[in-house]
């Protein structure tokens, strides 16, 4: 407890400008970006790196993705697309819609998200809680018409005021990691950062940041870590875009195609990432560090560990946790589930009490 010197001392500090400037966010707005980075202490110890994450649950709306939806709908402003009281679109697996959502309640828009049938469900309850329309439809590749990016397109295109952010492809998203998850890194590592790893869905943050830590070291390394199932991880290692083996438990990553987010992003190497060892990373970051999150954090982390054995000691090596685990609750925390898809034994015996059903 402060002695009332030390607090009198201490409250004359926070003078009304500091206050203003660092400590207050604007709005819903504000609170996008600045998130803490962590040391994760356990896998640090084992593998003799600082193993650092964003903690990127810590945006306004939950999740990494907050960062592109706002640099999405600003790009979408600039350019002239989106007039007040307009209409945002988009084709999203969960987290970019949520942070659009938000961001359209928050700055007077509507949103409509379509997105593929094979969601959470507490994805798709929280987007309608945040008032978007949300419109599921089937899982088909990329180069179907009814893709839902495709259905998304058309439908913006069908309505006056709307716009489609196009969240793949619109490099505004590889600009919003560029221009405040990368300059983040740099100045809380003080430039001693060694590595990232990121796993990859539209390729915004991989791209962003490993671009712009190149720019400052061209000795950082940049790797992708990729799950089951994606292109990615044979296309940086063998030049084929061709999927790996098996399918994967993590939403929101992984791809069929290169995204022009993703293009021309300096990747060092990649790791694929079996879904396995992503979801025991999941519960050990539950029961040994304290974090509740989702399959592409433990993915992240395992990424994470990989580079580090690969680099070996003493390096420092970032990451993210991109949201937290309630999204996921249903599907990757059921026994039920995890049992059907093989995962149970996965799950560290001693961290099984975690799960329900």
């Amino acid at each position: 407890m402060l002695s009332k010197r030390s607090a009198a001392f201490f409250l004359k500090s926070l003078n009304s400008s500091q206050l203003s400037s660092e400590a207050i966010r604007n709005g819903f707005v504000g609170m996008v970006g600045r998130t803490p980075l962590v040391r994760l202490n356990k896998v640090s110890q084992e593998t003799g790196c600082e193993i650092l994450a964003k903690a990127e649950f810590c945006n306004g709306g939950g999740s990494v993705k907050d960062r592109a939806a706002l640099f999405l709908i600003k790009d979408a402003q600039k350019k002239g697309q989106l007039k007040p009281g307009g209409t945002v679109v988009e084709g999203t697996a969960g987290n970019t819609g949520i942070g659009l959502a938000h961001m359209c309640f928050a700055m007077g828009y509507k949103c409509v998200i379509y997105m593929p049938n094979n969601q959470s469900q507490e994805k798709i309850e929280m987007l309608k809680l945040l008032g978007a329309d949300v419109r599921p439809v089937p899982v088909v590749p990329w180069t179907d018409p009814d893709n839902y990016n495709h259905q998304a397109k058309r439908f913006a295109e069908s309505i006056e005021n709307a716009v489609w952010t196009n969240q793949f492809d619109n490099t505004a998203n590889k600009r919003a990691h560029l221009e405040t998850t990368g300059p983040e890194i740099w100045q809380e590592t003080g430039g001693k950062v060694n590595a990232v790893v990121f796993g990859t869905g539209t390729g915004g943050t991989l791209g962003g940041v490993g671009t712009y830590l190149k720019e400052k070291n061209p000795k950082v390394q940049v790797y992708l870590a990729d799950p089951q199932g994606s292109v990615l991880y044979n296309y940086f290692k063998h030049g084929k875009l061709e999927r790996s083996e098996g399918s994967s438990i993590a939403e929101g990553i992984g791809q069929g195609r290169l995204t022009n987010n993703l293009k021309d992003t300096p990747i060092d190497d990649a790791f694929l990432i079996k879904d396995t060892d992503a979801v025991e990373m999941v519960f050990r970051l539950l029961h040994e560090e304290g974090f509740f999150v989702g399959a592409s954090s433990g993915l992240n982390v395992v990424g994470a560990v990989q580079a580090a054995k690969l680099m070996g000691p003493g390096h420092t090596i970032v990451t993210c946790l991109c949201d937290t685990g309630q999204k996921y609750y249903g599907k990757l925390f059921s026994r039920k589930i995890l049992e059907e898809k093989g995962l149970l034994e996965a799950v560290p015996l001693q961290y099984r009490s975690s799960l329900h059903g």
